[in-house]
């Protein structure tokens, strides 16, 4: 996931599920007879383990907004555009399954993150370049998950108000408390150093995603059968509902929220790491790719359109929280809970890595200083200041950016999209041309770029709709008095 993983030794728990290693200089398993090419305890990761993995990060809070961006694209462009992404995801990914290994497949050097598969293909200041929007990502992803997680806080009080009233009562409540206290929660959980500990998390998480997006997918089914009818038309929301210009943009939008739920390509790299061979990794990995992008497509596919044909042109930005459904509001309960404990978790795997290069940064830049390097004991539990004070802030400046626009569609778009061609399509297509060599416009390297600058376009259209969904939506929002 980023520079300060990249020295660290990736193996401590291959045996679970923990997607996104993020140790920190812990010493490899001493002892272990069983030793791979680079002096690191055998890999024991097969096609399944890796499939679960990208399974398991994929499949989260992205699915929400997929009956939203199928009602803005419609029934024929709506699934099309889903079907391109799942093709796009997986060509890249298989073009970067070859960029885990430098010259030989099978004995070269090995690339551990993503970052030391840009620095051994490509170097120079594209890594910088890498590492830059990969973190800037990372920082995006937090706010995210905060607005998400407040949101879902939100509707579990509002269901069950609407319960208590009977619906008579519009039940306004602000977002601001419930993301103070997400932001304190994870003030708490980002001062553990060492999360390669914590291997549940992943478990947990992976567990959280599929039961709301599997009672998400039930509740459509139900609402769908109950209307009787499939709603929604052949080419979206209709002209009347929303204006001409806001069609076009609310489009645009819908693109970057499908990219979103599909961004993983930033952690292939490292999945890859977790993998035995022979056969070569890159072999496992291109079937590891396969089998999640298919499995991941239906389920996508299913859980958008069954929103979508039980709300039609009303389906809601969030599907679980936009209130389509009222009933059975403890079922809303039990999804909203698990979409709150799936982020306070994924918000430390996701923030470690940049947690873990700033302070290696640092530790480089002030080697004699105490506030930077020396660990306090404060009852066997130790406190490292700089760390406490950095990482606080850091949540403090995600929390306080969240409640001044906490539009879950909009900034969704705004990530999916931002991530999406640098990190998914652009690094790996040019990755792959320096490892083969491909000439210069020959016709493969023109195939390569015009699919590149495709899924450019495809980005810059959806970074422009969501960020005129955020500039509509401030047009009536007042930042910190606002209840919905």
């Amino acid at each position: 996931m980023g520079e300060g993983t990249a020295t660290n030794n990736h193996h401590q728990h291959h045996h679970n599920a923990q997607v996104f290693d993020v140790s920190v200089n812990m010493a490899p398993h001493c002892g272990s007879k069983a030793v791979d090419d680079d002096g690191r305890p055998q890999r024991t990761g097969s096609v399944w383990t890796a499939s679960a993995h990208i399974i398991t990060a994929v499949i989260g809070s992205g699915v929400l907004s997929l009956a939203w961006a199928i009602g803005q694209l419609g029934w024929i462009a709506g699934p099309t555009v889903m079907l391109l992404f799942s093709f796009v995801i997986y060509y890249t990914s298989t073009l970067l399954a070859d960029c885990y290994r430098s010259g030989d497949p099978l004995f070269g050097k090995r690339n551990y993150t993503y970052m030391d598969a840009v620095r051994s293909n490509l170097g120079g200041s594209k890594v910088k370049l890498c590492g830059m929007i990969q973190y800037m990502n990372i920082f995006g992803v937090a706010v995210g998950y905060t607005i998400a997680s407040s949101i879902s806080m939100m509707a579990i009080k509002r269901s069950n108000c609407f319960h208590k009233s009977d619906g008579k009562d519009p039940c306004h409540m602000s977002s601001n408390p419930y993301m103070i206290a997400f932001g304190v929660t994870q003030i708490l959980f980002s001062q553990i150093p060492d999360f390669d500990q914590i291997w549940w998390l992943s478990i947990v998480a992976a567990i959280m995603s599929f039961t709301y997006s599997s009672i998400g997918l039930g509740l459509g089914i139900v609402q769908t059968s109950a209307n009787g009818a499939i709603k929604g038309s052949l080419t979206g929301i209709s002209i009347g509902a929303v204006t001409q210009t806001q069609k076009i943009w609310r489009s645009f939008q819908a693109l970057g929220d499908i990219a979103f739920a599909y961004s993983f390509s930033i952690i292939l790299i490292e999945i890859q790491d977790t993998v035995k061979s022979p056969p070569s990794e890159s072999k496992t990995m291109k079937k590891a790719s396969l089998i999640s992008t298919a499995v991941t497509t239906v389920f996508y596919m299913l859980c958008g359109c069954m929103g979508y044909a039980a709300f039609g042109d009303l389906a809601p930005g969030n599907l679980l929280t936009g209130f389509g459904f009222y009933n059975p509001f403890w079922l809303l309960d039990i999804a909203n809970a698990a979409i709150v404990i799936h982020l306070v978790g994924a918000y430390q795997v996701y923030c470690q890595p940049l947690f873990a290069f700033v302070e290696k940064y640092a530790a480089a830049k002030l080697p004699d200083s105490a506030f930077v390097n020396r660990d306090i004991n404060i009852k066997g539990f130790n406190v490292n200041m700089f760390r406490l004070v950095w990482r606080s802030v850091f949540v403090v400046i995600t929390t306080l950016i969240s409640m001044l626009l906490p539009f879950f569609n909009d900034v969704v778009g705004i990530l999916g999209a931002f991530g999406f061609w640098p990190l998914t399509v652009y690094f790996p297509v040019e990755m792959y041309i320096a490892q083969k060599k491909i000439r210069r416009w020959s016709t493969r390297w023109v195939c390569l770029q015009m699919l590149s600058f495709a899924c450019l376009v495809i980005s810059v259209a959806a970074a422009a709709g969501s960020v005129a969904g955020v500039v509509l939506d401030l047009k009536v929002y007042r930042p910190f008095k606002t209840s919905y």
